[in-house]
C-alpha cells in the first residue's frame, strides 16, 4: 500500500505544479482597435445625366405686355456627403453663376432635405438671385449624407425673371433678343464655415 500512496501523491504534485506553471490567462484580457475616420466634403447635382436645363421666356401676344418666363424647373437635386472636422463643426454649400445675362434674374430655391440621408443635414436659405459672388444656399451641415440621386437631398427650383421684378436686380431695358442661346454655368461648392 505504501508504494501506491507515494506514486499517487507524486502524480498529484506534478499535476498541480504543471497547471500553475502553464496558466497565463486571467478572467479578463484586452487589445486595442485603431479607428480612422476621413474628413469628407462632396457635393453634386443629380440626375447627373440630365443636369443641364433650359429656361426661357414667351413673347406676349398683346401689345403692351412684357415677355413672361416659362414654367420654373424643379428637376434637379443637390446631394452632399460631409464628415466635419473637429476644428470646423459645420459646413455650407454656396452657389454662384459665371455669367450674368443682361436683363435676366436667375432665381434658385433649395427645399428642405428629403430622402434616404442621415446625420445633421443643412438648412436651405430663402430664394436667391444668382450672381458671380458666392451665396450660401445650404448652411449648418454637420456630419451628414443626403442620399444619392434624384429624390434625395435638396430639390432645386430654378426660375427666370425679366428685369425689374420686385426682388430682382436686372433691368428690363437690358434684355436683348438673340438667335443663339446663352449658357450660364451654375457652381455649387461645399466648404467649412
Amino acid at each position: 500500500m505504501k508504494k501506491t500512496t507515494i506514486t499517487l501523491a507524486m502524480s498529484l504534485a506534478t499535476f498541480v505544479l504543471s497547471s500553475n506553471l502553464k496558466a497565463q490567462d486571467t478572467k479578463t484580457d484586452n487589445h486595442t482597435v485603431t479607428i480612422s475616420v476621413p474628413e469628407v466634403a462632396l457635393v453634386d447635382i443629380e440626375p447627373a445625366a440630365t443636369k443641364n436645363i433650359t429656361l426661357g421666356f414667351t413673347a406676349p401676344t398683346e401689345a403692351g405686355d412684357p415677355v413672361t418666363p416659362n414654367t420654373a424647373n424643379s428637376t434637379l437635386w443637390l446631394n452632399y456627403s460631409s464628415i466635419k472636422s473637429v476644428a470646423e463643426p459645420t459646413r455650407n454649400v454656396s452657389v454662384s453663376v459665371n455669367a450674368i445675362i443682361p436683363g435676366i434674374d436667375i432665381h434658385v430655391t433649395a427645399a428642405a432635405a428629403t430622402g434616404s440621408g442621415g446625420g445633421l443635414v443643412g438648412d436651405p436659405a430663402a430664394e436667391l438671385i444668382l450672381s458671380a459672388t458666392d451665396q450660401t444656399i445650404i448652411s449648418g451641415i454637420g456630419s451628414a449624407y443626403t442620399g444619392n440621386g434624384a429624390n434625395n437631398g435638396h430639390n432645386l427650383t430654378y426660375a427666370l425673371a425679366a428685369g425689374s421684378s420686385p426682388s430682382g436686380v436686372a433691368a428690363y431695358s437690358d434684355l436683348q433678343a438673340t438667335t443663339v442661346t446663352t449658357a450660364a454655368t451654375v457652381t455649387y461648392t461645399i466648404s467649412d464655415n
